[in-house]
């Protein structure tokens, strides 16, 4: 399968000298569509660090990123918010939602960001909560929502504008065990059903199940 996301050597430096942490050492990978990619390791291997370098949050100190084929490493600072706004969507571990907002609120937002048509706006946030099984829960606040509920209206508003690749930093981290297997199988359902490029960050073991590969970080390199 083509991949729509690659890295290539990238490696991440911070400091210089005695003080020098190298956060990613020269890691090559590849997402693919349809696929459920897991990377795994312990806490202090580089993961965040190597999913916010794949994401475009992060500049690699070294090393090339392809989005869709397209080399993102050499881009602008004002080119790269198009690249993830256009071909990326987030899901993270604290949920990120805006409290002030109900959950399609929260998800009409970035539609709103993404130049959608204000008139289709709330219908197409309802039908991305109902693809998530959250459309009864939408117009409640973040408060009054469960934490696999705040975590669905994150997939919800992550798959706003339809995006080829997801990238997930420990989904399942603030959820209870029966709550982080619906989600973690909810974004296979997205790749095998959707299409959609995953690529997810745990420590779960359960996410080992339902991921198609599974790779290993650990001080920054992959583990083969």
């Amino acid at each position: 399968m083509t991949a729509v996301l690659e890295v290539k050597e990238v490696s991440k430096v911070y400091g210089a000298g005695a003080g020098k942490v190298v956060a990613v050492d020269a890691v090559t990978l590849g997402l693919s569509k349809g696929e459920v990619l897991l990377i795994m390791g312990p806490s202090g291997s580089g993961k965040t660090t190597l999913l916010s370098i794949m994401g475009c949050i992060l500049r690699p100190t070294s090393g090339e990123v392809r989005v869709a084929g397209k080399m993102v490493t050499t881009l602008g600072e004002e080119e790269l918010p198009d690249i993830r706004k256009n071909h990326i969507g987030f899901v993270f571990q604290a949920f990120n939602l805006f409290p002030s907002l109900t959950a399609a609120e929260n998800v009409e937002l970035v539609l709103r960001l993404k130049g959608y048509d204000r008139k289709k706006i709330k219908a197409q946030a309802l039908e991305l909560l109902d693809k998530v099984g959250l459309v009864k829960r939408a117009g409640l606040y973040p408060a009054d929502l469960s934490g696999g509920e705040k975590q669905r209206t994150s997939f919800a508003r992550a798959l706003a504008g339809d995006p080829p690749i997801i990238l997930a930093d420990e989904p399942t981290a603030n959820l209870d065990s029966r709550t982080g297997r619906e989600v973690l199988t909810l974004l296979r359902t997205l790749a095998e059903a959707a299409g959609k490029a995953i690529a997810i960050v745990s420590h779960d073991p359960k996410a080992e199940e339902l991921a198609h590969r599974v790779v290993f970080l650990e001080d920054g390199r992959l583990k083969t």
